[in-house]
């Protein structure tokens, strides 16, 4: 709709110009500041301007009426324009919103530690990438999704330690020095029992086996955070493992070497990342020669510039937020172009039961898992809330709200409204090939405001999927509830003489819940 809007008044102005909503719709439904700018150029006030500019244009097939407000230029579609485009979406359903696009995205999100299972700060990520993901395959992007496994290092080697110490207090029932860092909680203690079913009890009685517990207790984990995803409709396409990729390390070294992005000093190896705005240089070999974590990332970095995608990005924890600029000076040291690579950063989430912090899991140690979360809740409420604000802040809930069935409950509400089309539909005793070609002419201000907002569904995921703010998306078909609520409160549908006419335009209402629900990875109920 926005673009065909666009093309008309780009040819009668032949120049470039921002195209607006204005807050209340009596005005116009789109309309441009563009006299503003001309201002100066022509030597002319903006509300002379906006007059001459409104003459040029015909009132039709598109527009209604095309009108100067204070040096604004307003636009009202007309109703042939927005009844020809209803009828065309709601025919349409799967090309509704859909566009076609030449950039390929690599997304990599969650990337949780293979140790443990998921908790509700995973989830945020998880369920903020793969709608993402979900919208940005819809507009027609190629976007590749990928998990991160971070299966080398320090933490799968303590993995396995843990596992091996709680099969030995458990199960051999010896007593045990537990060190200082291990991982507590009794996830630990069932990953024990299973070893011993699955290898036996002697996996516990010396300590050269804590390698294999380790390497077994890893794809264990890997394992439970793919079935929490799917609990909650994600998969991902491919799975790298940061350990793979160690053998890479020395041609990834080497192009740092050879653009003289490295030095030594006190025996270790540093790049100069104070050169791209770091606070410090940053060690990336130890003095015993092992790489370090950054390291871990220039080389997984390198592998992904290699795949020649158009953009990169990359979901993370709010507390990664320092590491954003080390990351993309080691990306630019190894002659690729940072500015290809975007990280969007997942603030924390605070959970309240009946205006009370929620209980810690005693299976997963000092957090809540987000599969509690989602056993309490239900994976739509889950992914909906995650996504009800801007990544980078921090987002509070109680999950009492999500088990009311009133409006204090967003997605109740709209699968209430979705539901609600549905129903009046039945009593109506029609169907949507009953009402699809009826003419949407002669409404009322109320219904044309409502049909508008029905049809505005694409831009909105268009603007979310640029701005990465999915937020828009929920905050968008929660007012589109709201509305379609309130005018059927105000208006007899049923038996009225404009009954096919509202039909039609709550399919279309129904039609931009269901397909924005979808995209966000909810299904639309159609009872309640």
């Amino acid at each position: 709709m926005k673009k065909s809007v666009i093309r008309v008044i780009k040819e009668k102005l032949q120049r470039e110009f921002v195209l607006e909503k204005p807050t209340n719709l009596s005005f116009g439904h789109y309309a441009t500041p563009i006299a503003f700018s001309l201002a100066k150029e022509l030597k002319k006030s903006p509300i002379a301007i906006a007059e001459e500019i409104c003459t040029q244009f015909d009132t039709g097939e598109i527009f209604q009426e095309v009108t100067p407000i204070k040096g604004y230029i307003n636009f009202k579609l007309s109703e042939q324009f927005l009844d020809q485009y209803a009828t065309w979406a709601i025919q349409n359903e799967t090309l509704f919103g859909k566009d076609e696009q030449s950039e390929t995205i690599l997304l990599e999100y969650v990337s949780a530690n293979p140790t443990g299972p998921l908790h509700i700060g995973h989830a945020r990520g998880a369920v903020i990438g793969d709608a993402l993901s979900r919208i940005g395959s819809h507009l027609g992007y190629k976007i590749t999704t990928e998990y991160y496994v971070n299966d080398a290092g320090n933490q799968v080697d303590l993995l396995g330690l843990s596992i091996y110490l709680a099969g030995r207090e458990h199960i051999l029932r010896v007593y045990v020095e537990w060190p200082e860092e291990f991982y507590r909680g009794e996830y630990i203690v069932d990953l024990a029992h299973v070893a011993k079913a699955e290898l036996g009890n002697a996996i516990f009685e010396d300590e050269a086996n804590i390698k294999t517990l380790s390497v077994w207790g890893k794809d264990k984990m890997l394992e439970l955070i793919k079935s929490n995803l799917a609990d909650v409709g994600i998969e991902f396409e491919q799975f790298v493992s940061e350990k793979s990729l160690y053998d890479k390390w020395d041609e990834s070294f080497a192009k740092l070497q050879k653009n003289d992005k490295t030095y030594e000093d006190g025996g270790k190896i540093w790049i100069r990342s104070t050169e791209l705005g770091d606070e410090k240089d940053r060690v990336v070999v130890r003095e015993d020669g092992r790489p370090t974590y950054l390291a871990g990332d220039i080389i997984y970095h390198d592998n992904k510039f290699q795949r020649n995608y158009d953009k990169y990005i990359n979901i993370w924890g709010a507390d990664h937020h320092g590491y954003i600029t080390r990351v993309k000076a080691a990306i630019n040291f190894l002659g690729y172009d940072e500015q290809k690579l975007e990280v969007l950063l997942a603030q924390m989430v605070s959970l309240l039961k009946g205006g009370e912090p929620y209980k810690m899991s005693k299976r997963a140690g000092n957090f809540i898992l987000m599969s509690d979360v989602v056993s309490e809740v239900g994976s739509d409420a889950l992914r909906f809330v995650f996504l009800s604000k801007k990544s980078d802040t921090h987002l509070e809930f109680d999950v009492d709200v999500f088990k009311q069935e009133d409006s204090n409950n967003p997605i109740f509400y709209i699968n209430y409204a979705h539901a609600r089309i549905n129903q009046i539909f039945a009593k109506a005793e029609k169907s949507l090939s009953d009402v699809q070609n009826v003419k949407l002419e002669n409404l009322s201000e109320d219904a044309q405001n409502l049909l508008f907002s029905a049809l505005l569904l694409p831009e909105v995921l268009e603007d979310a999927f640029h701005s990465r703010q999915v937020q828009k998306v929920t905050e968008y078909l929660k007012n589109l509830a709201a509305s379609l609520h309130k005018f059927y409160n105000e208006n007899r549908v049923v038996g009225s003489v404009d009954e096919s006419k509202l039909l039609k335009l709550f399919a279309v209402v129904g039609l931009s819940l269901r397909v924005g629900l979808k995209l966000i990875g909810i299904d639309a109920k159609d009872k309640m």
